[in-house]
């Protein structure tokens, strides 16, 4: 036998929950995404019209300052500010002998740098899988690194120590990887940005 107060608050909680809207609306609500789709053949605006609505509101890039003390954390994480899957932060600048903790916060991740993405004579790195690891960056120039298992999903990070001396090396670099990542392709090059 079900509980008669349960079914008197049981209306208030709908109510509550979807701020008063019916429930489908409110289901379509939160499946809704803020894309204009087009079917073929169908008019969806000039390209004269997107590239002038694209020139009139850019896109500021907010750019990275140098991170304060000589240890860094980046948590490793299921979803965080930036996203799904993600380092957080996910780009970082910071001095020349710093040192970087990672910390497993979310299982199922580590850090290891991409081979051909970090300054020439700079030292490798590949956490154990949650495990938290420290790393000392002794060489300056950008190092790109990732999550091993989500690196499909563009969980990827990058660290700027000192000056970016091989920025264009690895801006040449991240073309490759791009194609890689079956979500957040754009990711790379948001980060790069900040640089």
């Amino acid at each position: 036998m079900i509980n008669r107060k349960f079914l008197l608050i049981l209306p208030l909680f709908f109510l509550v929950l979807f701020n008063g809207k019916k429930y489908e609306e409110a289901v379509i609500d939160r499946l809704s995404v803020p894309v204009k789709l087009c079917l073929e053949g169908q008019d969806c605006g000039s390209a004269a019209q997107a590239s002038q609505v694209m020139a009139s509101a850019p896109i500021e890039v907010k750019k990275v300052e140098l991170s304060q003390g000589s240890e860094h954390t980046i948590k490793m994480l299921n979803s965080g500010e930036g996203g799904q899957m993600i380092f957080e932060p996910a780009v970082i600048k910071v001095s020349v002998g710093d040192t970087i903790n990672f910390k497993a916060v979310d299982m199922s991740h580590n850090s290891a740098s991409i081979d051909g993405m970090v300054p020439e004579g700079a030292e490798d790195w590949a956490g154990q899988m949650n495990m938290d690891i420290s790393v000392t960056l002794d060489t300056e120039g950008v190092y790109v690194y990732q999550c091993d298992p989500h690196v499909m999903m563009a969980m990827i990070g990058v660290i700027q120590v000192g000056e970016a001396l091989n920025l264009d090396e690895i801006k040449e670099a991240s073309t490759k990887l791009k194609p890689s990542f079956v979500m957040n392709p754009e990711r790379i090059d948001t980060y790069l940005s900040q640089l």
